[in-house]
């Protein structure tokens, strides 16, 4: 198989503990399925910049403030994907689905009931975990 798709993710967590999901479009790979946003990382940029650009680009935000929150590497049938997964702690301006993606906020308790693709499974035990 070709070498993994390398993908920032966010994890947006508001003072609820709630975190914020976006819906795939079902033409999509994982189609139909809730996921943390972000997007690829390009061949010329870091992962906080890709981050920050993708974040911008699906949510309209500008993130100031993330750390580091796991990598997760996972072989699907048709393609590999590792995700470097960041946890946001600030930002400026209000989510929007800029792509016409639907958004919602999930309890961090209440992700084990929602629709993943299966490579955001570690993600969710981390944030349970925490």
């Amino acid at each position: 198989m070709s070498s993994p798709v390398h993908v920032a993710v966010a994890v947006i967590v508001n003072t609820k503990q709630e975190v914020l999901l976006a819906l795939r479009h079902v033409h999509q790979h994982q189609g139909g399925l809730w996921e943390f946003p972000g997007g690829k990382v390009d061949a010329d940029e870091t992962v906080y910049d890709a981050l920050l650009r993708e974040i911008n680009e699906e949510l309209g935000i500008i993130i100031t403030s993330a750390q580091p929150l796991l990598k997760v590497t996972h072989e699907y049938n048709d393609k590999s994907v590792l995700l470097d997964v960041w946890q946001v702690d600030k930002f400026e301006g209000s989510p929007k689905g800029q792509e016409g993606q639907k958004l919602r906020w999930g309890l961090i308790s209440a992700l084990n009931a929602v629709d993943f693709p299966a490579a955001n499974m570690p993600i969710i035990t981390a944030l349970q975990s925490n």
